[in-house]
């Protein structure tokens, strides 16, 4: 497949999602070691991330969903991996200036039970002028290495983006509940302020329980 895309960071309680999509016209202009980015360090990662931008054969395209836009009630997280993978499809496509009468084949990871229905909903939210032929796997970052690359920039961006968080705020952590760090974060932040961070999203069970639990302690105390 000429383009691959992929997502990180659905599943979290903090920060956002973001959304890669990499176009290779030529499969061998990969790095070697390409792969899921799950199953790599995140110093490989970066290098990889950082070839991949660098080699004027790749194009990459980059979205970002906001917590705000996670809490929206009038969504959903499928729906909003569709408009990612859509969005980074499209900023990778206009840096390879995909002509209007052209068509691009492309391999989407499924973000979605139902993998077809996952692709054509990607298909539908790009402009249409591109007449894209869009396909979806489940797994496909692990099978596809120009979908393991998307893999591989979209956990770079996600990264980066908790790092700055980190930077603000001290230490926490990955963002996803079962992380230690992230969960004494949150209580101590939300004790100490009665409230959630700006980039919690409110609308997880783990940000609206550390909440529940701070208010519940305050009512015994009083």
């Amino acid at each position: 497949m000429p383009f691959g895309v992929d997502e990180a960071g659905k599943g979290p309680a903090l920060g956002s999602m973001f959304a890669a999509a990499v176009h290779v016209a030529d499969p061998d202009a990969l790095p070697e070691g390409i792969a899921d980015s799950k199953r790599l360090v995140p110093e490989r990662r970066e290098e990889l991330a950082a070839t991949l931008r660098e080699d004027d054969r790749i194009a990459v395209g980059v979205s970002e969903i906001t917590p705000s836009l996670i809490d929206n009630p009038e969504t959903d997280m499928n729906s909003l991996a569709v408009r990612a993978h859509a969005e980074a499809i499209e900023e990778m496509l206009e840096a390879v200036d995909v002509s209007a009468d052209s068509s691009a084949p492309g391999l989407c990871d499924a973000c979605d039970t139902d993998a077809d229905r996952f692709a054509r909903r990607v298909a539908d939210a790009c402009e249409p002028e591109y007449e894209l032929e869009i396909e979806a796997e489940h797994g496909a970052d692990d099978q596809d290495p120009i979908v393991g690359a998307a893999s591989v920039v979209a956990k770079v961006e996600r990264d980066a983006s908790m790092a700055a968080l980190a930077d603000e705020y001290g230490p926490v952590g990955s963002g996803y509940p079962s992380d230690p760090t992230t969960r004494a974060f949150l209580e101590s932040y939300v004790a100490d302020h009665d409230s959630l961070p700006p980039f919690a999203r409110e609308s997880w069970s783990t940000c609206a329980d550390v909440l529940a639990d701070a208010e519940q302690t305050g009512l015994e105390q009083f």
